[in-house]
């Protein structure tokens, strides 16, 4: 049996957010601001990377060509 797990304040939060949702469109605003949200992080972590040198036109051609499909073996 799995242990009990605590949730942390931002689960809570998010928890009693979802408390207001009171139909499908509500849900999916929601979802669309959370979205956003890591959205934005995402392109400010780019950002910085781009910055420092880490990530470059280069790396950015590399990943493109990257299979990162997950193997399935045929039964």
């Amino acid at each position: 049996m799995a242990a009990a797990q605590t949730l942390n304040p931002t689960q809570i939060h998010l928890l009693e957010m979802f408390s207001f949702c009171k139909d499908a469109e509500a849900l999916q605003d929601l979802k669309a601001v959370l979205a956003d949200y890591y959205a934005k992080k995402v392109q400010e972590e780019a950002d910085a990377l781009w910055d420092d040198g880490v990530l470059g036109a280069d790396a950015i051609e590399q990943i493109g060509k990257e299979h990162w499909r997950t193997p399935y073996s045929k039964v």
